[in-house]
């Protein structure tokens, strides 16, 4: 899975280069991934976070349609493929070290992004100021 030579991401410069510098040269992990926070375009809630390989990065800046990483598949996945819940892609952006990514989207399909039918994957809330033991109930909003 690691990043190839054949995808369109040059070699990352020094850190001026990538801090200041208007070259995308995206720093994937050691096992070839780059984290991916998915946020409506509109109002900029948080709808998911996913990881993206260079072929998946490739694909949705390409087709501007989220493409990510399954971890737990080990493969490629376009979002919304079989729901019909598409990610359309508005802009992504790179943080200053190019070592993440920022994905602004607009959902297709009945508008939700998170596979159990919630509109984000980020429907609950731990709370704050108490002793958290494991296994204690999260809140739900």
């Amino acid at each position: 899975m690691t990043q190839t030579a054949d995808l369109p991401f040059p070699v990352r410069g020094s850190d001026l280069d990538l801090e200041h510098g208007m070259v995308f040269t995206p720093k994937f992990d050691e096992k070839g991934l780059i984290p991916a926070i998915v946020t409506d375009a509109k109002t900029g809630e948080v709808l998911m976070f996913a990881w993206m390989n260079a072929a998946a990065l490739s694909l949705s800046l390409t087709s501007q349609q989220a493409h990510f990483w399954s971890r737990s598949r080990a493969q490629l996945w376009k979002k919304g493929e079989q729901s019909g819940n598409i990610l359309i892609i508005e802009e992504i952006r790179t943080d200053c070290d190019q070592d993440a990514l920022h994905v602004r989207v607009h959902v297709e399909g009945n508008g939700v992004a998170c596979h159990t039918g919630a509109r984000s994957c980020f429907y609950r809330s731990l709370t704050l100021g108490e002793a958290r033991l494991p296994g204690s109930p999260l809140v739900t909003s």
